[in-house]
């Protein structure tokens, strides 16, 4: 089973030296085991742009679309046997500690090949 790992925190945080290599060794853990597909930190949700198609007009604003405290910041795309096995995976990220891990199956029906 696939399960994205939604990675957020609030605009104050930000990422130490030591927390930054801890998870470049979880991402290489994680590889090596065969779990992690991929992950990748993202810029800051200033940087982001969302989009909406009402009545045929494009609507375009800028920042993220979510209102709550907690910005999306990071992803990582796992492959795993089972919800809880993915709960144990996400509680062993770095940014469990510091942050908040947000874990949703991908929904295979829509999937794309």
């Amino acid at each position: 089973m696939r399960f994205l790992l939604i990675i957020g925190h609030d605009e104050n945080f930000g990422p130490s030296q030591d927390l930054i290599e801890a998870i470049r060794g979880w991402n290489a853990a994680q590889r090596k085991a065969g779990i992690l597909e991929d992950s990748n930190p993202l810029e800051p949700w200033q940087n982001a742009r969302h989009v909406r198609t009402r009545g045929g007009k494009i609507v375009v604003q800028e920042g993220s679309f979510s209102t709550s405290r907690e910005k999306v910041s990071a992803y990582a795309l796992i492959n795993c046997g089972s919800m809880e096995e993915a709960v144990e995976i996400a509680s062993s990220h770095p940014m469990a500690r510091v942050a908040v891990i947000e874990i949703r199956p991908v929904w295979t029906d829509l999937a794309g090949d």
